[in-house]
């Protein structure tokens, strides 16, 4: 993987917009200096860059993914970051469990938490037994990051979607003031109204949430 992380870093650094850069950071609100590289381009660039060196291994795109986050000067590397771990060599990989949490405690921030969250729900529908327990433990974690991801954890599972855990990790956060927390419990009742409106309207009779919370999960009933 010697190769690869100096192929992506290079690949973006050749895509820049500094233009783009400016306003990027601003909307971000991040001290993190941006390139500028859209975030579908980024995926492209990665996926490209993979193609040409692919990781034979879910531990070769740990590592290649790993360097890339801690090794970071940019934005764009750490959504690169996040993109490698998404091939299909490594999806559903218990092992990479560690480096996605520390993507979100140490990614700290909305963008790049929930571009870790498909990653999650992928550990979660291939090994539920194990991940489950660990939702449940990061929907009781001092860390808001972690909170966050065990409550939109399932989104985009459909009909595979675990609702006694989803009802958990809800609940054991509804009265939390925080906005991120909040605003991610309105976004997960309001995927599963995509599916299942009647479950939703129930939840939503049986359960005190604030407002905001309320309102994002009604958006479309």
């Amino acid at each position: 993987m010697e190769a690869l992380v100096p192929a992506v870093r290079a690949a973006l650094r050749a895509a820049a917009d500094p233009e783009r850069a400016r306003g990027m950071q601003a909307y971000l609100k991040t001290t993190e200096p941006c390139l500028g590289v859209r975030l579908t381009e980024v995926r492209r660039l990665t996926r490209a860059a993979a193609t040409a060196d692919p990781p034979a291994t879910a531990a070769d795109v740990g590592q290649a993914a790993g360097a890339l986050w801690r090794g970071a000067a940019h934005r764009e590397e750490r959504y690169a970051a996040i993109a490698l771990t998404g091939l299909p060599v490594a999806r559903g990989a218990l092992e990479l469990l560690p480096l996605h949490e520390e993507m979100i405690t140490t990614g700290a921030w909305w963008d790049l938490v929930d571009g870790v969250q498909p990653r999650v729900r992928d550990l979660l529908l291939a090994s539920p037994a194990h991940l489950a327990p660990v939702l449940r433990g990061w929907a009781r974690s001092p860390d808001r990051w972690l909170r966050r991801s065990a409550v939109i954890a399932q989104l985009g599972a459909k009909d595979r979607i675990d609702r006694a855990l989803l009802t958990e990790v809800v609940e054991v956060n509804a009265a939390d003031p925080e906005f991120f927390i909040r605003k991610a419990i309105g976004w997960a009742l309001r995927d599963l109204a995509k599916t299942d409106p009647a479950w939703v309207r129930g939840f939503l009779a049986g359960h005190e949430l604030s407002p905001l919370s309320r309102r994002e999960a009604a958006k479309h009933l």
